[in-house]
């Protein structure tokens, strides 16, 4: 597939920072951010690449499955808030997990192309019980506003052998996103 790399890209990254502005005004709710994002990508037609040669790619990834994935979520939660359907929650909840799965694929892609340089991570404080302990931070220092988290195991694994992980946990750059329940 022929893309401008620029407009694609460019269209991608400003429509990326204009949701986390309105996000962080109070003007959206992690929600309405997770479904604006879920629209967005859907719109520009374009799928995720086999091959991840730059950091808007490994970017574009990570946002393309994990949008997919928390779209999913909400569908789940939805059906379960209503208590029927219990095949169609199972199957929403597999494909969440699925998409997860391929985030954290993306995640390591990007980390490796940036030869795991400037990388900063940590596990964070979190108000949910079952995110405890669990969910981590991936800041990529070189880029503004380019946070990343995982629950991944081999993922974590990773970054401990490549020496980016440290030992201790701190707020999230992003605590009022991470701990706002949707």
């Amino acid at each position: 597939m022929l893309y401008n790399k620029e407009n694609v890209f460019g269209r991608f990254l400003k429509n990326r920072e204009f949701l986390i502005l309105q996000f962080k005004k109070g003007d959206l709710s992690k929600k309405e951010f997770i479904e604006l994002n879920f629209e967005f990508i859907n719109k520009m037609n374009l799928k995720p690449f086999k091959k991840i040669d730059s950091f808007e790619k490994g970017m574009y990834n990570y946002q393309y499955y994990n949008s997919i994935a928390k779209y999913y979520y909400i569908k789940a939660k939805d059906i379960k808030a209503k208590g029927k359907h219990s095949k169609l929650y199972k199957k929403y909840i597999e494909k969440t997990n699925y998409f997860y799965w391929k985030k954290d694929q993306s995640t390591f892609q990007l980390l490796k192309h940036l030869n795991f340089n400037n990388i900063e991570a940590y596990f964070i404080k979190v108000n949910s019980r079952f995110l405890k302990d669990k969910l981590y931070e991936i800041v990529l220092m070189d880029y503004d506003n380019i946070i990343l988290h995982s629950k991944s195991q081999w993922l974590l694994q990773i970054l401990k052998d490549k020496n980016v992980f440290i030992n201790e946990k701190r707020k999230s750059l992003v605590d009022r996103y991470v701990n706002q329940k949707y």
